[in-house]
């Protein structure tokens, strides 16, 4: 039997939650206000790896930092959450902040555990759950939900279950394209790069097939009878032999190999980030942003490129236009002094990270130097009614375009607007990109600019 101190906490990082993920996100995309929400504000089509991972990832945050940390945590979702909201197709309005919604959709969590072990053949026990249930509420009361939306025991759960299942859930879009069709259509994970296009779309075709058959078998049986769905004697099978086999075999792994996170275990505190993540997302702001030209190397002529579509897209008259340029030529100066070592005039992607990464690390002035000053410059010209803040619209005046998708766009939005009031000032513009370029973790909400990697 599992000891069942910490048990909630050290289930969720246990690897065979993977088993249960895909019905975590169908479960969750059930309540029609999430489902609307994703439909217009997350980009969960094109990256579902990425979905899934930050839906654990928030997770393993909520459950296994300190209170500081889980505070930090509480505010990046209520950041994230805020400006979700508007007018489904069918008419109904939807705001991510319902407090039912969120007492769903952090529930589900819960049961997908509890689910986890249960089709894993060791269940919790009755002290077991009840000890779960105390550590999970503990946790989740930082959202300060309203008194009534989080069931008061645990023996209150399968009464809440049911009666969301008959009364609220829905097979939304959102759930039927991520139980039917969103795997058919997945990109290639990063980490499957060997595999091949083709490879890929073989492997594709299979995963697809196992994960919709798995999570009709193991979905609540209320939640399949509201959705028409019909659990067949090989899905049963296939559920049965890979949740038991995972159940017998993983418990048996070292807890390095078992853990996603292993050393979180034992006492709850924080640990600074084993991996700076700088480099990568610096390589991108170089791909995405600076080389304009998409040769490999930033010149002069990239700059007045940024400048050049900034001022057309505002409409910008001389004297504004002029100074937007002047400050965009400032940086590429900068830029060309400390990059270009051998005085070609241009800059490849290796010499702007590694710079940039030792400057910031030399300097805490360095970015004053060249960007943040062009940045001034854009948030000015951007400024278009003068209030001294950016709204939502004057944000996707400059940083919109073709190559970005609208969700990523509001994303970067929220991201900077960090009091939440639905407009960023110039001092929240500079501190996110500053972010950006500083911060050594993928956490700090500065560093997801461009869109969650």
């Amino acid at each position: 039997m599992a000891d069942p101190v910490g048990s909630f906490r050290r289930d969720l990082s246990e690897w065979r939650i993977a088993l249960v993920a895909w019905r975590l996100l169908v479960l969750q995309a059930a309540d029609p206000v999430v489902g609307a929400g994703m439909a217009e504000h997350s980009t969960y089509q094109a990256h579902p790896w990425r979905r899934v991972e930050h839906t654990l990832g928030s997770g393993r945050r909520l459950f296994y930092q300190d209170a500081e940390a889980l505070r930090r945590e509480v505010a990046r979702l209520d950041r994230a959450h805020k400006r979700i909201r508007g007018t489904a197709p069918d008419g109904r309005s939807y705001d991510a902040g319902d407090a039912a919604t969120r007492a769903w959709v952090l529930l589900t969590l819960f049961e997908c555990v509890a689910a986890m072990r249960r089709l894993g053949g060791d269940p919790y026990d009755a002290a077991q759950l009840e000890l779960a249930y105390e550590e999970f509420t503990g946790t989740v009361a930082a959202f300060d939900l309203p008194e009534g939306e989080l069931p008061g025991s645990v023996a209150e759960l399968p009464g809440y279950f049911a009666r969301m299942a008959r009364e609220r859930l829905e097979f939304t879009e959102a759930a039927r394209y991520l139980l039917f069709d969103i795997l058919h259509e997945a990109p290639r994970p990063r980490r499957l790069w060997f595999l091949g296009d083709a490879g890929w779309r073989l492997v594709r075709a299979v995963v697809a097939r196992v994960v919709t058959a798995l999570t009709v078998a193991d979905l609540p049986p209320a939640v399949r009878e509201r959705f028409g769905l019909v659990r067949t004697r090989r899905a049963a099978l296939l559920s049965w032999l890979l949740h038991r086999g995972a159940g017998a075999a993983v418990p048996l792994l070292p807890d390095r190999l078992r853990y996603r996170s292993p050393e979180q275990h034992g006492p709850s505190r924080w640990r600074p980030p084993r991996r700076d993540t700088r480099e990568p997302r610096l390589d991108r702001f170089f791909r995405e942003v600076l080389d304009q030209t998409g040769d490999g190397f930033i010149t002069v002529h990239d700059l007045r490129a940024m400048a050049h579509n900034v001022c057309w897209q505002l409409d910008l008259d001389e004297a504004a236009e002029a100074r937007v340029y002047e400050a965009f030529d400032g940086w590429w100066e900068q830029l060309r002094v400390a990059m270009d070592a051998n005085g070609d005039g241009q800059v490849s992607r290796e010499e702007f990270v590694a710079a940039t990464v030792a400057g910031c690390d030399r300097d805490p002035a360095y970015l004053e130097q060249g960007l943040l000053p062009a940045l001034r410059a854009v948030f000015t010209a951007a400024d278009t009614d003068g209030s001294g803040f950016l709204e939502a619209d004057e944000y996707r005046a400059v940083f919109g375009g073709p190559r970005v998708h609208p969700a990523e766009l509001s994303h970067g939005f929220r991201q900077l607007d960090v009091d939440g009031d639905g407009r960023i000032t110039l001092e929240e513009f500079l501190h996110g990109f500053t972010e950006f370029f500083t911060a050594r973790a993928e956490s700090t909400p500065g560093s997801q600019l461009l869109g969650r990697a």
